[in-house]
């Protein structure tokens, strides 16, 4: 198991990964640096391993993908992880670190919102984007994470091995953040100075197809997370519709005895049904949610003993390579004094 291990996901990074890698080893020479290439035709894998990284690939397209496999594969105390554009500073990953080791932190947020962003990056719908999202994910997970959508961050070993990654893309970023705040795990914000992509580097960001899959994840989450509150609106929603449009019939009705929308009366009556399917949907979703919350909790100690086992392995190890060492040093004192 390392004790800290630097994650960078690349795809088409040669003009900044050299760079990135470099000023990672100087921010934190114990580290060990990983490079995932995810299909990369401009020999960024290449250029990464002359640097010192050790890299592997992800032959799955997109940063969700890449994450999975990164966490799947990797054993540390302590990760970072950071992008190959050479837009966050790895001087900051030393506080990061400390907040992990420190102070319990099962996820740290590289904050670039409270800090440079909004004068470095030229591209205002990205702006406008970021707020939205951050502002909508703390309203509806009553969270306060600075930055949704940086991709600056340090985590756990408890938060890597118990994080299902289930995005493709860029809403990956998102995924982590709401499962932080709905497990209830330890959270952290740490300012960082951001600064935009060196001339003739690439976002591979797609500020309205990737904006709407964040959108649309948020969404799906929150279904997930709080069915209760979303099918409990969807039943109001219907019990609403259906109350607006049956209480013309009813007036009709005791005016004259008669019901002259007969189908309308039917609509009502299904979509009543339909608000009672959905509140009650929510409510059994909620039970079950519930339920998986104490699974998750149980999960965490399976973790943290494997981990401890992990961590025991390799002390052992090293206080047998230290004896050995020790037998060896003896061994040969014993043998200069018999030539003596």
């Amino acid at each position: 198991m390392d004790k800290i291990a630097v994650l960078i996901p690349c795809y088409n990074e040669s003009r900044t990964v050299r760079k990135v890698i470099e000023d990672f080893k100087r921010a934190l020479p114990e580290a060990v640096i990983y490079v995932y290439d995810n299909n990369s035709t401009d020999g960024t894998d290449e250029i990464a391993r002359a640097a010192g990284a050790i890299v592997r690939y992800e032959y799955k397209q997109g940063k969700g993908n890449v994450i999975r496999r990164m966490f799947r594969d990797i054993d540390a105390e302590c990760y970072i992880i950071t992008d190959g554009d050479d837009t966050y500073p790895a001087e900051a990953a030393p506080e990061l670190i400390r907040m992990v080791f420190g102070r319990n932190a099962d996820m740290v947020v590289g904050d670039r919102l409270s800090s440079t962003y909004f004068t470095e990056n030229k591209r205002a719908f990205h702006n406008f984007g970021n707020t939205l999202v951050r502002r909508s994910i703390n309203m509806l997970f009553e969270t306060d994470i600075k930055d949704m959508m940086t991709g600056y961050r340090a985590f756990s070993y408890l938060f890597v091995k118990s994080f299902p990654v289930l995005s493709k893309g860029f809403e990956i970023e998102t995924e982590m953040s709401i499962h932080a705040a709905d497990k209830n795990m330890q959270v952290e914000n740490v300012v960082i100075e951001y600064r935009d992509r060196p001339a003739g580097s690439e976002s591979k960001l797609n500020t309205f197809s990737d904006g709407i899959k964040v959108l649309r994840t948020i969404a799906r989450m929150y279904q997930t997370y709080k069915p209760m509150r979303f099918f409990g609106i969807l039943a109001a929603v219907l019990a609403a519709l259906s109350v607006l449009f049956v209480i013309p019939i009813i007036v009709d009705y005791t005016q004259t005895g008669l019901v002259p929308h007969f189908p309308t009366l039917i609509v009502c009556g299904f979509t009543m049904l339909a608000a009672m399917q959905s509140f009650f949907s929510g409510l059994i979703l909620k039970t079950m949610g519930q339920k998986n919350r104490q699974d998750f909790e149980l999960a965490l100690q399976t973790i943290r003993i494997h981990r401890d086992e992990l961590l025991g392995d390799e002390r052992k190890n090293e206080s047998i390579h230290l004896s050995e060492v020790r037998l060896d040093s003896g061994s040969i004192k014993k043998k200069k004094r018999g030539m003596l």
